[in-house]
């Protein structure tokens, strides 16, 4: 079967922390959102939240941005995701789908897109908890589901049958869309483009192998023939 990046219907997003990451990104024609969490921060070395998110914000204008709330507490998330909010038009403000004691953010959720937040309810995993979610959406206002695909692949569970649920769940919401999350490799993207998944959200180092797409397997088997010898050769080894 031939692949084609040309040829895909989903949108591809960009998931990092790295601003000198972040922008090359931004500045390919195929990536149409950004996203970003705590942890992503935390590996970037990303101390002072504001002045992250407003360099981030000040070069790009022009794309859906996921920024995170990072309370535990649900009234602290609401004033967070409202300040977050109020960075850009383009800012989508990420609401874990619980907190860490199980909580239910559903009010949480309901109370911000009932203020016009474009959220973006993360952590997802089950389609129970997308029927939750779907329940206290505004259809009027723009929002993202991020269901975590790949955790949930990291299960040995087929993530697919719970994404085609998710999007029968959320059909009716128009302005509403499904994020297939934390992908483990580039074929993800095609499996989540097959089953009509409208975003999905990628960190670099998966959505540099889309230069791969559609290479000739017998050309890649060689190149890889020639990395192996290359790297004995350069390792000096002898029996």
């Amino acid at each position: 079967m031939t692949v084609s990046v040309e040829n895909l219907r989903i949108k591809l997003f960009a998931d990092g922390a790295d601003l000198k990451g972040m922008l090359e990104m931004n500045a390919k024609p195929y990536i149409k959102g950004l996203t970003t969490n705590p942890t992503l921060m935390r590996k970037a070395g990303i101390t002072n939240y504001r002045a992250f998110a407003a360099e981030v914000l000040s070069q790009i204008t022009d794309k859906p941005i996921s920024f995170e709330v990072f309370s535990d507490d649900l009234e602290e998330m609401k004033f967070q995701a409202l300040e977050i909010a109020s960075w850009g038009e383009n800012v989508y403000v990420k609401i874990p789908i619980t907190n860490t004691m199980g909580i239910t953010t559903a009010p949480v959720i309901h109370h911000l897109v009932g203020q016009g937040v474009k959220v973006n309810v993360t952590a997802l995993m089950t389609s129970e908890q997308v029927s939750t979610v779907s329940a206290v959406l505004d259809p009027r206002i723009p929002s993202y589901v991020s269901v975590f695909a790949g955790r949930i692949a990291d299960t040995g569970r087929n993530p697919e049958l719970i994404m085609k649920e998710a999007i029968e769940i959320l059909r009716n919401l128009q302005n509403a869309e499904l994020i297939w999350a934390s992908p483990r490799e580039l074929l993800n993207i095609f499996q989540a483009d097959e089953i009509g998944c409208h975003i999905i959200t990628a960190t670099n180092d998966i959505l540099q192998k889309l230069e791969l797409v559609g290479r000739s397997l017998d050309t890649y088997s060689l190149e890889t023939v020639q990395m192996f010898r290359r790297d004995s050769v350069a390792s000096e080894f002898n029996l």
